[in-house]
């Protein structure tokens, strides 16, 4: 998965609605740009170096995939899609949004277009003290001096003041944190495990995942299915039942809830697939005893991707003991979790189908399936 960096970028506004215009700003970098990890109070400063109305300014620290340049080309598409008009003087003037790059991790860029950090940020009290909010030991990278001392330091003697509004994260709207325990599952190379990472980070979640590449039975079982599928099963049986086991019951206190990438009934769906009926039989009588006691998730969300698409999935992972599973084997699979899932009324259950989304590579095929799980 990609890595993220931290970008802490400054917001005004004094035209207009103002307080609006920032919020607006805000829910459309969450969309374009990154998971909002923190939001400094707004405050009210007066305009400088032109007569104006006061501005509200507020800083907010992004985490992003994102290079620079292509913050910077985002963050002025926000602008003028929010109603910035171009200068009509060579000066400072009125607007309804300022976006500013303010550092990009420990980042030192000069180009014609783009310098970070940005060059005026340690003269300006009205940036520094939002600044101060959420990144006071962050340390300039330019000047080897933290936000805190940079601010202690500055000369500027404008008066800002707090407002008592405070903007909104946009990702407050995805409720994940009214769950105890969220369970996503699928296909073999459904994007179980990418889904489960990356709402545990954007979402402050316990992580679980399966530890299935450490089984020395699964390259068996693909090359002699026959021989080694009930070895297999029972392998996993073991397995995760100790796991979750020993995840459910360790509490992180620091974390929200926990969120798996898989759910302990995939055994009973495989098993049923890869075993003769009278061992499938047995293996089901030692499931039901040994998961008995195991708490059931809140969520399950089945992601659906079509068997094209899953061997598309497949083949770019690379694992070599999976480069010779059939349409066959993939189409059984589903259809054992489609019917599983039919037979279990009362679990809370969201079947998304994202056949025709990427949302590893995209944002905004993964908003929209955050979107979909929080319908439910």
């Amino acid at each position: 998965m990609t890595s993220t960096n931290s970008v802490y970028i400054a917001l005004g506004s004094n035209k207009g609605n103002k307080l609006q215009n920032l919020q607006l700003a805000l829910d459309a970098i969450y969309n374009s740009i990154g998971v909002i990890s923190k939001i400094s109070k707004v405050y009210t400063t007066p305009a400088l170096g032109f007569d104006g109305d006061d501005f509200y300014n507020a800083c907010i620290t992004v985490e992003t995939e994102l290079k620079p340049r292509k913050i910077l080309k985002e963050l002025q598409s926000i602008e003028s899609k929010l109603g910035r008009a171009k200068k009509t003087t060579t000066g400072y003037e009125s607007r309804e949004l300022d976006l500013d790059i303010l550092l990009y991790k420990d980042k030192i860029i000069n180009e014609k277009r783009l310098v970070v950090p940005h060059p005026k940020m340690q003269t300006r009290k009205f940036v520094l003290q939002p600044l101060y909010d959420i990144a006071k030991d962050i340390e300039h990278p330019v000047f080897k001096k933290t936000i805190q001392l940079l601010l202690e330091e500055c000369e500027d003697e404008s008066v800002i003041e707090p407002i008592k509004i405070w903007l909104k994260n946009p990702k407050i709207k995805f409720r994940f944190s009214d769950y105890n325990f969220i369970a996503i599952e699928g296909n073999i190379g459904a994007g179980k495990t990418s889904l489960a990472k990356k709402i545990a980070k954007d979402f402050n979640a316990k992580l679980i995942l399966e530890r299935f590449a450490d089984n020395p039975f699964l390259p068996k079982f693909y090359k002699k299915p026959k021989r080694y599928a009930f070895t297999l099963e029972m392998s996993f049986l073991a397995d995760r039942y100790q796991q979750i086991s020993d995840d459910l019951s360790q509490l992180d206190l620091f974390k929200d809830f926990m969120v798996s990438d898989y759910d302990v009934n995939k055994s009973l769906i495989f098993s049923k697939v890869t075993l003769p009926e009278d061992e499938f039989r047995l293996y089901r009588k030692l499931f039901y005893q040994v998961y008995k006691d195991i708490a059931k998730p809140d969520l399950y969300i089945y992601l659906y991707q079509n068997t094209e698409r899953l061997q598309k999935n497949i083949k770019k992972r690379g694992r070599n003991y999976e480069k010779d599973i059939k349409d066959e084997y993939l189409e059984k699979i589903n259809s054992g979790y489609l019917e599983f899932l039919k037979s279990q009324p009362d679990m809370n259950v969201k079947i998304i189908d994202i056949s025709d989304k990427d949302f590893v590579k995209s944002r905004a095929d993964y908003l929209w399936l955050l979107n979909e799980i929080s319908k439910h």
